[in-house]
């Protein structure tokens, strides 16, 4: 493995304790700087790593660093995949023999319920690092992002620190220590050629592309098609296409394009109205650790402005430890007695938390809407909050037949919360807004593509079952105008089918159109849509699965089928592998044990693959 060597610099800054992270979404990393916060709280100082940027093969040399250990905050991403920062530290592992006898280590893992392969990497990681004689200072922590993630960390930390205590022999120092971690600079006399925009790394990159386009240097892609796909009032469900013309971006039928969004600028104001701050300060949040690998939270300097609408994320739910290191500048006493005590550390304080964050759903904004007497220092606030990160969407397109665009199908979210305030969803509301008009400027998106392994199978003769309700169908519209490409070409396409889901064929039939010439083609050979209200019972897809089982059995059984499911992983995916497994009893006559084995081994060699969402 290449990269910076973590233990030069563990000795060179004088640190015994290394956080790394495996990190999609920022919830592991931002776990990790907590942890390094209190380590210092114990007398011990630690640097947080990105293991992409560090040479892991060095960790049989941890040992030479005193009372050193090593803790992983490992996510899994999509279907036990690890995250893209984490990759080449998950390949090391499985392919090196080396010893890590001596290293002590920890890890926490994050995942999601919802998944099949839930929290596998962290699983994974904290197995692997035993069986290549590393010692574990203290047991598994799992994480689970569809209960109550927050939660499930304090009370995994709140155990993990006296045991590591327990294992070095050491105490918690009684000295009081700073909870800021970044010093404000505040800037009266720069040339705005030298502030940050927006962009992620390199300064006026949005304003001179330059090649290649990945997730640190995205690309501005115009907007070129952006329609309405449903025609009910209540949802707006969209297609939108990005023009990558010029940009060297290749992409295959079912990869992922990541889009950065944009907060609200409405919300924006709000917050600056609210805490009285000048938007447009030109800033620099700067460490207060000299020795730190990261020297800012986001790119500095910039603006207030520019941070709370391109860096931050201001619409996520704040996790307790933010709310109760901001509960010194509450005026009010009942007021921040109520805040401390959402600190998660007792039953009650987890209950109002709870309560009063999870369920009624208030982000930072509400928050201080329903605290008048809150007022924390901005700057302190936009320590605190996370980064924006990238939304992903599954390409809804095929380069084979459109090499120069990408399209996404995306569903607007918007609803009210039980504070009767209106939640609109930061990247498709943003999307929504990108609005074509008569100007010869178009609106742009940054982007990049994720490759994914919801893949076609490499003959295109093999049969394919695609099962992809509402937004769902998505990649299928790519593999579908592939496998009319290549009936083009001339090349024997096996058998196309669709089952395909939505609510009112009148309403949100999605690509009805498109879907029909398709099947009119040929290229289709079935189209299945279960139009689950137009009836008194409802109907979904895996009941259309289920009145073809017969035949659907055979192509499992027979034919070397590929089976591809996209869309909602909390309860349609799950309803229809329930479904092929009741599928497998009934017609190849498999007891339930067999049949749910029958589909892992299906998974496992890359016949049933999964595009999944919670």
């Amino acid at each position: 493995m290449q990269g910076a060597s973590f233990i030069e610099k563990m000795k060179k800054t004088d640190r015994n304790i290394v956080v790394f992270y495996g990190s999609q979404t920022g919830t592991a990393e931002g776990f990790s700087n907590r942890l390094v916060k209190d380590a210092r709280d114990y007398g011990m100082k630690g640097m947080v790593a990105d293991p992409k940027e560090y040479d892991m093969s060095e960790l049989c040399h941890l040992p030479e660093i005193t009372n050193s250990l090593a803790v992983f905050c490992m996510a899994t991403y999509g279907e036990g995949e690890p995250t893209d920062n984490a990759q080449d530290f998950y390949n090391w592992m499985q392919s090196t023999g080396n010893s890590l006898e001596g290293v002590h280590f920890a890890v926490f893992g994050l995942g999601n319920k919802t998944y099949e392969q839930f929290n596998t990497i962290g699983i994974y990681t904290d197995q692997r690092l035993a069986e290549l004689g590393a010692t574990r200072v203290f047991d598994l922590g799992i994480g689970d992002e569809n209960n109550n993630m927050e939660e499930d960390f304090i009370s995994w930390k709140q155990r993990f620190w006296p045991a590591v205590c327990e294992f070095f022999g050491v105490q918690a120092t009684e000295e009081e220590c700073s909870s800021r971690q970044y010093e404000l600079v505040v800037h009266h006399n720069i040339s705005m050629n030298e502030v940050y925009t927006g962009e992620l790394d390199c300064l006026m990159s949005f304003q001179i592309q330059k090649l290649p386009f990945d997730a640190n240097n995205p690309f501005l892609a115009p907007v070129i098609v952006n329609r309405k796909l449903n025609k009910g009032r209540s949802r707006h469900l969209m297609h939108l296409e990005l023009d990558i013309s010029g940009s060297n971006i290749s992409y295959n039928a079912g990869d992922h394009v990541a889009v950065y969004p944009a907060n609200d600028v409405s919300l924006v104001n709000r917050l600056g109205e609210r805490l009285g701050v000048n938007l447009d300060t030109v800033i620099t949040l700067k460490n207060l650790d000299v020795d730190s690998s990261k020297m800012y939270p986001f790119p500095c300097p910039t603006t207030y402005r520019t941070a709370l609408t391109h860096y931050l994320d201001i619409t996520s739910l704040p996790h307790s430890n933010v709310l109760v290191e901001l509960a010194q500048y509450a005026s009010d006493l009942k007021e921040q007695e109520t805040i401390r005590k959402m600190d998660c550390s007792s039953a009650e304080g987890k209950a109002l938390y709870h309560s009063w964050v999870l369920d009624a759903e208030r982000d930072i904004l509400t928050v201080l809407e329903d605290l008048p007497s809150l007022h924390p220092p901005m700057d302190h606030l936009c320590e605190l909050l996370p980064r924006l990160q990238a939304r992903y969407y599954s390409i809804a397109s095929s380069a084979k037949v459109h090499p120069t665009s990408i399209h996404i199908c995306a569903a607007v979210v918007e609803y009210t919360t039980k504070t009767g305030r209106v939640f609109k969803g930061v990247a498709t509301n943003w999307l929504k807004n990108k609005v074509i008009t008569d100007s010869c400027l178009r609106p742009s998106v940054p982007m990049y593509v994720r490759k994914s392994q919801f893949r076609l199978p490499f003959t295109a003769s093999k049969p394919v079952v695609m099962i992809g309700p509402g937004t769902g169908i998505a990649p299928f519209m790519g593999f579908i105008q592939e496998r009319a490409w290549l009936k083009e070409q001339g090349e024997e396409v096996g058998e196309t089918i669709l089952y395909f889901g939505c609510r009112h064929r009148n309403e949100d039939f999605l690509y009805q159109e498109e879907l029909q010439e398709f099947e009119k083609a040929g290229v289709l050979t079935q189209l299945n849509v279960a139009f689950s209200r137009d009836q008194r019972h409802k109907v979904y897809v895996q009941h259309l699965l289920k009145k073809n089982k017969e035949y659907l059995w055979k192509l499992i059984h027979f034919s070397n089928v590929h089976i591809y499911v996209c869309g909602d992983a909390h309860n349609m995916a799950r309803d229809v592998k329930a479904t092929f497994h009741a599928i497998a009893e009934e017609v190849g006559e498999l007891s339930h044990a067999e049949a749910v084995d029958y589909f892992k081994q299906l998974t496992i060699s890359g016949h049933y693959s999964q595009d999944v969402w919670s």
